[in-house]
């Protein structure tokens, strides 16, 4: 039903107008308990899904939704009754800003993809906190996605990461440390050395001196070679780094069957969906390799289908998340994923 009547039809609007309207519609519908409790019983049935623990933290299965969808933290742990085990709010930052210009948001539909180049547009710390303060009590493990204003000059950024950190600190139960979008200016070189090994030190400081201890995950790219990575993954994890999230968007446009003239007529921004699926794939590996067993790995990128959910497992990640793959599968994807995944339960390693 989903692919045959309402993705033609909202595949008709424009990507960002669909996304915001989706979002109001969830937020309120999923407000009813009568309403979570039916969709619980269609999609959560959680003798389908395979459980873990990481982190000091319960997943109730290993699909989550990755950041980007509920940037302002309106849906946050209501999509638990959808079978989702865990959920990013954001990419959060400080102060409220636009982020970049529209028109936004491109359907690559001949290669299952989008191009964005949203650039941190975000309702900021006070907004998002305020909502997520009136979550008495959250049904699945919430993770806050941080990100620096794009106006923040890099030498700045500690202080952007660290107060995101510290306001958001009571109402989530991890963070995600985003400096790999590559839709805000310069911030990809926050991966460097002389860069990142501050922004961690700072948040792990900030860190000590809360009364609880919240993993602090690190969201890598697929663009950089393996080399980059290992020492990345080596030295944010030498700075106190609890896992990583791998991988953001790719600026590649390799292997697409959308035209030239067509990519060339979209411009810059993150390429998700299917084409990124190989990349994230190897990027999870060389992370894994370079971090080895016991660490957290969150796989995300081109996941469409259970298959793909156990590729990114086997190749070292410890849970998966979707975005894009929702877009084009429906809100079922996430219920076939953990009914594969509950089936080939003894084909996941344990990392």
């Amino acid at each position: 039903m989903y692919k045959q009547i309402f993705r033609p039809f909202a595949f008709r609007i424009d990507g960002e107008t669909i996304h915001h309207s989706m979002i109001w519609w969830a937020s309120r519908l999923l407000r009813c308990p009568l309403t979570r409790a039916l969709l619980r019983a269609i999609y959560g049935r959680r003798k389908k899904e395979v459980g873990r623990s990481f982190m000091g933290l319960h997943f109730r299965g290993l699909v989550g939704f990755a950041a980007g969808f509920d940037k302002g933290g309106e849906l946050a742990d209501r999509l638990e009754a959808m079978g989702y085990a865990f959920m990013e709010v954001g990419t959060v930052t400080p102060k409220a800003q636009p982020g970049n210009p529209k028109k936004r948001v491109f359907r690559l539909i001949k290669d299952e993809a989008l191009i964005n180049r949203m650039g941190f547009n975000s309702e900021g710390l006070d907004v998002v906190t305020a909502r997520l303060k009136q979550r008495k009590k959250r049904n699945i493990p919430i993770a806050g996605n941080l990100g620096k204003n794009t106006a923040t000059p890099n030498e700045a950024a500690v202080a952007d990461y660290t107060l995101g950190l510290q306001q958001l600190y009571p109402y989530v139960d991890f963070f995600v440390v985003n400096v790999s979008c590559p839709n805000v200016k310069d911030l990809r070189a926050l991966q460097r050395e002389d860069t990142l090994a501050p922004i961690v030190e700072a948040l792990v400081t900030a860190r000590q001196k809360q009364s609880t201890y919240k993993p602090l995950l690190l969201k890598l790219g697929a663009d950089p070679t393996p080399e980059e990575l290992s020492y990345t993954v080596k030295v944010a994890l030498e700075k106190g780094i609890d896992g990583f999230v791998v991988s953001n968007t790719t600026t590649h446009r390799d292997g697409l069957q959308t035209t030239d003239e067509q990519l060339a007529a979209i411009g810059a921004g993150g390429l998700s969906g299917r084409p990124l699926h190989a990349r994230a794939l190897s990027a999870v590996r060389c992370v894994r390799e370079a971090a080895g067993k016991g660490v957290p790995i969150v796989g995300v990128g081109g996941i469409f289908s259970g298959q793909d959910a156990l590729a990114m497992l086997q190749a070292g990640a410890s849970l998966v998340e979707v975005y894009t793959g929702v877009i084009y599968e429906g809100p079922v994807l996430a219920r076939k994923i953990n009914k594969y995944l509950k089936k080939h339960e003894d084909e996941i390693p344990q990392w």
